[in-house]
């Protein structure tokens, strides 16, 4: 008898765990999103380098300055740019004087090309004096050939002294614009001791302190925009085709805890960072909290749908994927939208379907 009991009690039991895992189909509001880790950044981010390596003279503001385009960051000290604008400069007058001077080359040229016009004009005289009288049979052959070869020689010196002047002034007009250009270029050598900001906005770090070595390798400071930031995601490979601009993003911050923020996807990169098989997608606040600061992280979901009164299940109610396990046995669904918990039913059951959660 007492076994009996034993057996009525253990039916009983299992009756009503069978029971409580009997669940109906319910109605509601459905948002499928992608989950994305979510860092604050300022916008226009940047790194500011230094053009020139030496020494660092000092920063000229502080981190959480407000600086505007153009404004000086830092001061660098290196002499060796200096010594080139002079030694630069001292070139560029050189080839000024060789140029345009008084005693410049091509004034030596010119004295030659007048003194062989002289001479070819005495030379062509002789000669043309000399064939008008052996036209007549006067004189002799060898003086008349002497006459000639002075006149063709005289001729072609005069032809060469004059490319050889043409040359010489192309040459030297050729190294004066070089030397101008050296010039100019160790000038901007010289104004790029002073690392400037590219933009308006804030000093978020320094890096180099006063008397540290700086080279052209290494940042100087970061910069960033001081009012307008932008919400960092990275989204998994296999969620990146579900993304599109404009989309709507509930964020979450560590520093606000249980304060759900409102943005919108505003860029996604193309590439892969195959490190992490993640791609980069900004968003932007709709409504941002009153103070941020750079690299504030948290969680973010990208929201990819919305739908209102669809049948959903239990995600663990689901077996293979499309089926669920019902008093007429397993029986195979449609299914659409999906959050972490729930799974909008399509077809193939009803509000009215008791279905059981999987052993």
């Amino acid at each position: 008898m007492k076994n009996h009991y034993l057996i009525i009690i253990f039916i009983l039991v299992l009756s009503c765990n069978k029971t409580s895992d009997k669940i109906l189909p319910t109605e509601q509001n459905l948002t499928e999103s992608v989950y994305s880790s979510a860092t604050i950044q300022p916008d226009s981010l940047y790194q500011a380098y230094a053009i020139v390596a030496g020494i660092l003279e000092k920063n000229v503001v502080e981190e959480g300055t407000l600086v505007k385009k153009g404004q000086a960051i830092s001061q660098i000290i290196n002499n060796t740019p200096v010594l080139n604008t002079k030694n630069a400069k001292l070139s560029l007058e050189l080839a000024k004087e060789n140029y345009q001077g008084s005693a410049t080359i091509l004034s030596g040229i010119k004295d030659e090309i007048e003194a062989a016009k002289l001479k070819y004009k005495n030379d062509s005289i002789h000669f043309f004096r000399q064939q008008n009288l052996w036209n007549q049979n006067i004189g002799s052959k060898a003086e008349f050939d002497a006459k000639e070869l002075n006149y063709k020689l005289s001729k072609n010196n005069l032809t060469l002294l004059k490319n050889k002047y043409n040359q010489t002034k192309n040459q030297l007009n050729t190294s004066l614009k070089q030397a101008y250009n050296n010039y100019q270029t160790s000038l901007i050598s010289t104004k790029d001791f002073t690392v400037k900001s590219a933009i308006n906005g804030k000093v978020y770090a320094l890096y180099k302190e006063t008397g540290e070595l700086v080279n052209t390798m290494e940042p100087i400071a970061s910069i960033g925009s001081a009012g307008t930031f932008i919400i960092e995601l990275l989204v998994d490979e296999v969620d990146i085709v579900k993304i599109t601009q404009n989309q709507e993003v509930l964020i979450t911050l560590d520093a606000y805890s249980g304060e759900v923020l409102q943005g919108k996807v505003s860029k996604i990169y193309p590439k892969k960072d195959t490190r992490n098989q993640t791609f980069k997608v900004e968003a932007v606040f709709i409504n941002p909290p009153e103070i941020i600061y750079p690299g504030l992280s948290g969680e973010a979901n990208i929201v990819i749908s919305k739908k209102e009164k669809v049948l959903t299940i239990p995600k663990n109610y689901l077996i293979n994927n499309n089926q669920v396990k019902t008093d007429q046995g397993l029986t195979t669904i449609t299914t659409g939208l999906e959050n972490m918990e729930f799974i909008e039913v399509i077809s193939g059951i009803t509000k009215d379907t008791y279905i059981y959660k999987p052993e």
